[in-house]
């Protein structure tokens, strides 16, 4: 019989929210209104008024489930699911408001970029302290030290304190120790995507060699192609509950089911979004070479992207920097079509209005693809929306011959010429 290594049992987790910000008041303002609530013998209005603005925010409800010692499991799910607050329950950052976690051995967790690390100390002395904290005896990361250090690319920064590390160096650093100590159970947040290409692709590698040696493993990514190839099952968090557990495979196809219902609601009723909202969008629409709407293109095709947007203002937008993520049913970006790449400036925009964006000769393979929008207003995100449409590409006449590669082949096309050389 497996034991289990992680056991949750109700668990739950609410954060106690306030009204609406209000402006501050001066100390004059602030003695008078006390001095006239004392001379009429009242209440402070603004006490009873925060009082009842006061909101509890469940970020985890009565979520219940076992991994056994050994496996690898993939938490997926929208923002805002329940994901990083789940694993800062278990890593025992946060205490549960109902329900228990139970672990058994040694737990290390990745759940921000540099956690735990003291900018005063060098990169080695961290690794040090980390292990210390981790309960590692010194002998254990002393034998480990140069592995760490290697994996991580420091080097030459060792002796260097943390709080001159790049964001880069501090995760490469911090996914070097949690992955190289000796810890029964790991914790890995959505941290890897801070790294260059190259060094995700070491990580992903790491924890292929780390599900394989028997630790147990517990991963949150919104890159369903990693999760797939890593783990063997998966969780699904929705609004703060279990929606389903099981195999890996067949967790995502549901997931991914749900992600066409979702980017079929209108985009102005959406509030799984971030940024600061000064400025939304509010619609998205396709249009064919013709100029006509639609909701399905074929490869080959001159495709436009209509974004509609408003701001809460009536300013005109300064440094408008936006961009459209082409997203695999895996969760994999395909390509990025974003203004800056190509220098084309954004300036004096209306309050409202429509940003279009046109791909000429699309050259995506045939398929479902998510859109993932952004926009930002004067250097800050206004905007941010994960699957904010769907899209199906049907196939087309890409190459003038008739024929398309294997959908396992290509996922997108690429213009190309042949020659013989002698």
């Amino acid at each position: 019989m497996a034991i289990d290594a992680i056991r949750t049992e109700r668990l739950a987790k609410a954060y106690r929210l306030r009204g609406p910000a209000r402006g501050y008041r001066t100390v004059r303002e602030a003695l008078s209104s006390a001095v006239g609530r004392a001379l009429k013998g009242r209440p402070s209005g603004e006490i009873g008024r925060d009082r009842r603005d006061r909101q509890e925010l469940w970020a985890l409800r009565d979520v219940s489930f076992s991994v056994a010692a050994g496996d690898v499991v993939g938490l997926i799910g929208r923002n805002g699911a329940g994901k990083s607050t789940l694993l800062r329950v278990l890593a025992g950052i946060v205490a549960p408001t109902e329900g228990r976690a139970e672990i058994r051995g040694r737990i290390g967790s990745l759940l921000e970029v540099g956690t735990g690390f003291h900018p005063e100390l060098s990169g080695g002395e961290n690794v040090y302290m980390n292990g210390a904290i981790l309960g590692m005896p010194r002998r254990t990361i002393k034998r480990r030290f140069d592995e760490i250090i290697a994996f991580a690319e420091v080097e030459r920064f060792v002796d260097t304190p943390v709080k001159h590390y790049s964001s880069g160096m501090h995760m490469r650093l911090a996914f070097s120790v949690a992955a190289h100590l000796e810890t029964e159970v790991l914790l890995v947040d959505e941290v890897l995507a801070v790294g260059d290409l190259a060094f995700q692709t070491k990580c992903v590698g790491k924890m292929g060699d780390l599900s394989r040696s028997g630790r147990t493993v517990v991963f949150v990514s919104h890159s369903l192609a990693a999760v797939s190839s890593l783990c063997r099952s998966a969780f699904w968090l929705d609004q703060g509950r279990l929606k389903l557990q099981g195999v890996a495979s067949e967790v995502i196809g549901r997931y991914v089911s749900s992600v066409t219902d979702l980017a079929g609601q209108p985009l102005g009723e959406r509030t799984d979004r971030s940024g600061d909202g000064s400025v939304r969008f509010k619609n998205v629409g396709f249009r064919n070479g013709r100029g006509e709407r639609v909701g399905s293109a074929c490869v080959g095709d001159d495709l436009s992207v209509e974004l509609t947007y408003q701001s809460t203002g009536s300013e005109t937008l300064e440094r408008v920097s936006t961009s459209i993520v082409f997203v695999n049913h895996l969760g994999s970006p395909v390509f990025t079509c974003w203004n800056d790449l190509v220098q084309c400036e954004l300036r004096d925009l209306a309050p409202r209005g429509n940003l279009v964006c046109r791909i000429p000769r699309l050259p995506l393979a045939p398929g479902s693809y998510a859109l993932t929008l952004a926009l930002v207003v004067g250097g800050r995100t206004a905007d941010k929306i994960r699957d904010a449409a769907m899209i199906r590409i049907v196939e087309g006449d890409y190459f003038g011959s008739g024929k398309l590669p294997r959908p396992e082949n290509a996922c997108v096309m690429v213009d190309h010429q042949w020659s013989t050389e002698s």
